[in-house]
């Protein structure tokens, strides 16, 4: 009996992990897409929260989208600039511009104070602007 009860904890800490992850709801990756296009942004496990105000819930943060680089590591402050755009006011929901060719988009989620929750939080794909 306390194999079956240690096998449980076990298996529901692992689904409380596994929950935890960012995607890009829309596009899809490979998509064709215009020049402006609209972006979804999907967490699961964790909360969207505002940047700015540090909060005792460790389960908020928000989005930065990456355009062209990869995903920041953790505890690293996600840089301000045309690249790393930053969603600090909870949204979940933008349009963007890019010239045309194939870019890569990587999806950061980050704490109150743009510390990026690294390549666990992170999720990258593929878009080809017409």
């Amino acid at each position: 009996m306390k194999l079956i009860i240690t096998s449980l904890i076990v298996l529901a800490s692992t689904v409380a992990l596994a929950a935890d992850k960012v995607w890009f709801m829309e596009p899809k990756d490979h998509s064709t897409v215009a020049q402006t296009f609209k972006v979804k942004m999907g967490v699961e496990g964790r909360k969207v929260c505002m940047a700015g105000k540090e909060t005792a819930d460790k389960t908020c943060g928000h989005h930065h989208i990456i355009v062209d680089g990869k995903f920041i590591p953790e505890g690293t402050v996600v840089p301000s600039d045309a690249t790393h755009l930053h969603f600090g006011k909870a949204q979940t929901e933008t349009e963007l511009t890019l010239t045309p060719g194939v870019h890569t988009l990587t999806l950061q989620f980050a704490d109150f104070a743009h510390r990026s929750y690294g390549e666990k939080l992170s999720s990258t794909i593929t878009v080809n602007v017409k």
